[in-house]
């Protein structure tokens, strides 16, 4: 006797899967500008490489033969898939189905795409929808009683923090346990006009007098800024080939090491316009993102949180083809300064560098920390310490180009004081414990007070110390190991990247990264 039957009731239920909602909710979700769970794991996976489990786990209604009338897929949707060639878990909340919320999901669902990406060293890419499976205020009616708060399965997600690549993408308005998701993540990206996030929506902050908008309360600008939040496109589309792009840099897990991209951009490509990227007045500023496209693989540079922590440029690149990590100072913003949010964005870059052993490159042009009333107030010095802790314990190859100011405590941490770091300087290199500028005044006030032309004394003084201060002084007693040639730096990045690669091993970190 065949199975046919059992084979045509399980057709029969995953058509009832991939009705989602139903078709009123889908079309209200299309009417929003949003795809559905379906359609985007179709777009960003491979073509017929998704490998669905638990597609007809839902709510079943049963006739009084106990025969299947309806069935309620449950919210969210996932399975392994490949994405450029490479196998990654795909996880995503279908909000047609009761919002996402806590009320149509099987918690088992969620725990597992976490662990199931734990276990075969895959990363993970979470489409996050609604409440990402938290609860609503309908909950207590439909299970009939209010339950203590707890994440089943969290320590899972924390472990994935230290062990996969963890991609998360907002792609409507996200709330509770799935802001948690968003935020716990490596990588992250809303969509400008359909994505918000936010630990509470509107109606519930109306209720302390705050009359918000979706967008006033959590949209793009807001969490991008504050850093909760990587990156922001204009549609779904984009986001998915940022996912892709960002986990081309990365290895499946820290079990292996980042994969060697196309070599395409001669090593020793000479950049002829370096030698005068950084002006001579120390009061002018210059940019930075055309001297790192300059010196990277041509197009490989992905920047990573622009908007958050500008003093520091933050970002994903390669030379000769190798994966590196790329930080570099942007004068524009503070002058390049340390302010808190430069510092927590500078703690988790290099605790990702580190994590999926990806080297260190850093064109450093630091004055120091930000100083002033504000960033006494927002615990610079504080922060500051907790970067500085981050690139200490750092285990990962560093390649440090100081290419002007190195001054201060921020200024130090410009490498790993604790391990080798292949060092260069341009000969716009400045350093020293702090800058001439201002401390000559308190320094020299008796000499400058007792001239008969305290100006003309001032630049006497000023004149001196800068010649002490050459860059070649301090190559006399080798504080500085290499001046060199800004034109040839693109060449010493890629022998720099070539050197360590043979270096790099695959394993967890002693101190895994939390998210």
């Amino acid at each position: 006797m065949s199975w046919e039957p059992e084979l045509e009731e399980l057709k029969r239920r995953e058509a009832f899967a991939e009705e989602l909602g139903g078709a009123e909710r889908v079309k209200r979700q299309k009417d929003g500008g949003r795809l559905t769970i379906r359609e985007r794991v179709e777009q960003m996976a491979d073509s017929d490489s998704f490998r669905e489990l638990g597609k007809i786990a839902g709510l079943a209604e049963y006739d009084d033969n106990n025969d299947l009338k309806k069935l309620t897929p449950s919210n969210f949707v996932f399975g392994r898939a490949k994405v450029d060639g490479r196998q990654v878990i795909i996880g995503g909340d279908d909000f047609t189905v009761r919002g996402g919320s806590a009320d149509a999901t099987i918690k088992e669902k969620h725990n597992m795409c976490e662990r199931m990406a734990n276990e075969l060293r895959l990363p993970l890419i979470r489409m996050v929808e609604g409440s990402g499976g938290g609860g609503s205020v309908k909950t207590i009616e439909t299970t009939g009683r209010a339950n203590v708060p707890g994440v089943a399965g969290w320590e899972v997600v924390v472990d994935n923090m230290g062990t996969i690549p963890r991609v998360a993408l907002g792609l409507g308005s996200v709330a509770g346990l799935g802001a948690a998701h968003l935020a716990a993540a490596h990588y992250s990206v809303m969509i400008k006009e359909n994505s918000a996030l936010f630990v509470a929506g509107p109606p519930v902050v109306e209720r302390l007098g705050q009359k918000l908008t979706k967008n006033e309360l959590g949209g793009w600008k807001i969490q991008l800024r504050c850093g909760a939040v990587d990156h922001a496109v204009d549609t779904e589309e984009e986001a998915f080939e940022c996912a892709r792009r960002f986990l081309s840099y990365l290895p499946p897990s820290v079990h292996d090491v980042p994969p060697r991209g196309p070599q395409e951009d001669d090593p020793n490509r000479r950049v002829e316009w370096l030698i005068d990227a950084i002006p001579r007045d120390i009061r002018k500023v210059y940019k930075i993102r055309p001297i790192i496209e300059a010196l990277v693989d041509e197009g490989s540079f992905f920047e990573w949180g622009q908007m958050y922590g500008k003093s520091v440029v933050t970002g994903f690149a390669r030379f000769d083809g190798w994966p590196v990590a790329v930080m570099a100072s942007d004068p524009f913003s503070y002058g390049g300064g340390w302010t808190a949010d430069t510092c927590r964005k500078v703690e988790k870059f290099v605790d990702t560098a580190d994590t999926f052993h990806l080297p260190i490159v850093y064109l450093a042009d630091c004055p120091g920390f930000q100083i002033g009333l504000e960033a006494e107030k927002n615990g610079t010095i504080k922060e500051g310490v907790k970067a500085m802790s981050a690139i200490w314990q750092t285990t990962t190859p560093w390649c440090s180009v100081i290419i002007r100011n190195a001054f201060g405590v921020a200024g130090a941490a410009h490498k790993n004081g604790g391990r080798y770091c292949t060092r260069y300087a341009w000969p716009s290199g400045r350093w020293g414990s702090l800058p001439l500028e201002g401390g000559i005044e308190a320094a020299y006030r008796a000499d400058i007070d007792a001239a008969d032309d305290p100006d003309a004394k001032m630049a006497e003084i000023e004149d001196r110390l800068n010649k002490l201060r050459s860059p070649f002084r301090s190559a006399e007693s080798f504080w500085i190991e290499e001046i060199v040639d800004p034109r040839e730096t693109r060449s010493l990045l890629c022998d720099f990247a070539n050197t360590v690669a043979p270096l790099r091993e695959p394993g967890v970190r002693m101190r895994k990264m939390r998210p």
